[in-house]
């Protein structure tokens, strides 16, 4: 690769979503708000899963792990996000930006195979009910949300060691409101075929593994559901896996195409919309799928709030 400017840079500037001083007032606002519900949704969840004694279950004991690496995905990068709409200087250190980027993949990566271990709990309950208690029992379900954070390190560990390698000149410009591998790789000086080849295999690779477990997983939840001879029957079984459908639909639908897709259509408003919906959208959503979905939420919340009403 030709280089852009002998000049190295130790920092960058975020260009954001938008210059206009009023849109930026005006998505504050906005962003300061669904960051806000996000926290307060995935906490609420966490603290009626811990409350109430009837959720104790395989399901939402990964439901409760969800709801955490939502607050952490969603905290790497609102933040700074609503930060960077009021400062006139909106920079971030090479370092820090590497850090950041570390922090969601590993985040990012954790979120898609607790998605996958959810998927396994929907299958050992549907296909396998006579044996659950013994499949999922709390040493299973502790060792694959381990698994989940393990192999979402791994996946972060290898992309940030090739960023690091990575030299960078002027323009110290991300066309972006957070740092991310694939615009971070557009700013390198140095060339970057190699490291471009390795995003996509580890992409590839970690992102299918993780989306093969959940498909796998429903090939055989929906064949058992199939094989139910009363409609009542099937949809009761289908309901307790549709919210979990949903999500993982959300998650890996966006990541996939942000991660996937040829640098020949890459666009600015494109990887913003893509990156948007799953560090921020995602988060947003998973609570409000699963408490407006999910019937025992619902009622354990409504317990939860009586008791408090209560006690005041």
């Amino acid at each position: 690769m030709t280089m852009k400017n002998q000049t190295t840079v130790t920092e960058f500037i975020f260009l954001g979503l938008s210059s206009d001083p009023q849109m930026q007032i005006f998505l504050f606002l906005v962003f300061l708000v669904i960051y806000l519900i996000t926290l307060g949704g995935n906490i609420v969840i966490m603290v009626v899963i811990r409350a109430d004694s009837h959720l104790h279950t395989p399901m939402f004991f990964f439901l409760f792990h969800l709801s955490f690496v939502d607050i952490c995905y969603s905290s790497v990068t609102v933040p700074n996000m609503l930060m960077n709409f009021l400062a006139e200087h909106k920079t971030i250190s090479v370092n820090g930006c590497i850090a950041q980027m570390f922090l969601s993949i590993l985040l990012g990566g954790t979120e898609a195979f607790i998605l996958s271990a959810m998927a396994y709990d929907r299958y050992a309950a549907i296909c396998d009910p006579l044996r659950y208690v013994e499949t999922m029992r709390k040493g299973i379900c502790v060792q694959l949300v381990s698994g989940a954070w393990t192999m979402g390190f791994f996946f972060a560990l290898l992309n940030t060691i090739f960023a690091l390698k990575l030299h960078f000149c002027e323009p110290n410009q991300i066309s972006h409101f957070s740092c991310e591998l694939p615009p971070l790789l557009q700013l390198s000086c140095t060339d970057t075929l190699t490291k471009q080849v390795v995003l996509l295999i580890s992409a590839l690779v970690f992102g299918l593994s993780s989306f093969l477990l959940t498909l796998i997983s429903y090939s055989h939840i929906i064949s058992t559901i199939l094989r139910i001879r009363s409609a009542e029957g099937r949809h009761k079984a289908f309901s307790t896996c549709s919210s979990h459908l949903i999500v993982v639909g959300l998650l890996y639908v966006s990541g996939f195409l942000q991660y996937t897709k040829p640098s020949s259509v890459s666009s600015v408003v494109l990887d913003e919309m893509f990156s948007i919906q799953y560090t921020i959208l995602t988060p947003l959503l998973n609570p409000i799928v699963y408490s407006l979905k999910n019937k025992e939420v619902k009622t354990a919340l409504r317990n939860v709030l009586w008791k408090f009403r209560f006690l005041n």
